[in-house]
C-alpha cells in the first residue's frame, strides 16, 4: 500500500476543514497509509517586505525540507506549476506504483508561498489552481483530489 506524506505549513484553525480533512483521511484508509506533518508557520505582522518575505518562506522551507523522506516522489503545489485533471493525478499515482514507488509526499506552502529551495528539492511542481486557496483549505482540497484519484485507480465509483 501506497504512502502519502501530506507535509504542511501550519495548523488547522476552522472546524469545519478540520472535520472534512478527518472525512477524507478516514475514506483514504483503504486506499494508502496516510500521514499528515505540519511545520511551524512564521509569524507575520503588517504587510512584509519582499527581503521580509524570502527570509520567512526560508525559515518555513527548511522546516519543510527536514520532513521529506529521503526516498520517494516529492510533489509541491504551487499556482505556477503544472496544472492536472483529476484523472491525470490517478494516473501520475498509478504510474509510480508501477515504477515502484511507494511514498509520495505533498508539499503545502504557507501564506507567503514556498520557498525555491523547496522548488528545487520537489519531483513535480502540481497547481491545482489558478485560483488562489488558504493553504488550510488547500489540504483539504489536495484530500480529496487524492482520495478521487485512489477510487479512479480502483475503478469504483465516485468520480462521475
Amino acid at each position: 500500500m501506497m504512502t502519502i506524506n501530506i507535509i504542511a505549513v501550519g495548523k488547522i484553525k476552522e472546524d469545519y476543514i478540520t472535520r472534512g480533512i478527518a472525512e477524507y483521511a478516514s475514506r483514504l484508509e483503504n486506499y494508502c497509509n496516510l500521514n499528515i506533518q505540519e511545520v511551524q508557520q512564521e509569524k507575520i505582522t503588517g504587510e512584509p517586505s519582499q527581503a521580509s518575505s524570502e527570509k520567512i518562506k526560508k525559515r518555513e522551507g527548511r522546516r519543510i525540507i527536514s520532513q521529506i523522506p529521503e526516498r520517494g516522489y516529492t510533489i509541491v503545489l504551487d499556482v505556477k506549476g503544472k496544472p492536472m485533471t483529476s484523472e491525470g493525478l490517478a494516473k501520475s499515482l498509478s504510474n509510480l506504483q508501477v515504477q515502484g514507488v511507494s511514498e509520495v509526499s505533498f508539499i503545502i506552502g504557507g501564506t507567503l508561498g514556498i520557498s525555491q529551495e523547496v522548488l528545487d528539492a520537489a519531483d513535480y511542481s502540481l497547481s491545482l489552481s489558478h485560483m488562489t486557496f488558504t493553504h488550510q483549505m488547500i489540504r483539504l482540497i489536495l484530500l480529496e483530489q487524492i482520495y478521487r484519484a485512489f477510487k479512479i485507480i480502483a475503478n469504483e465509483p465516485y468520480h462521475r
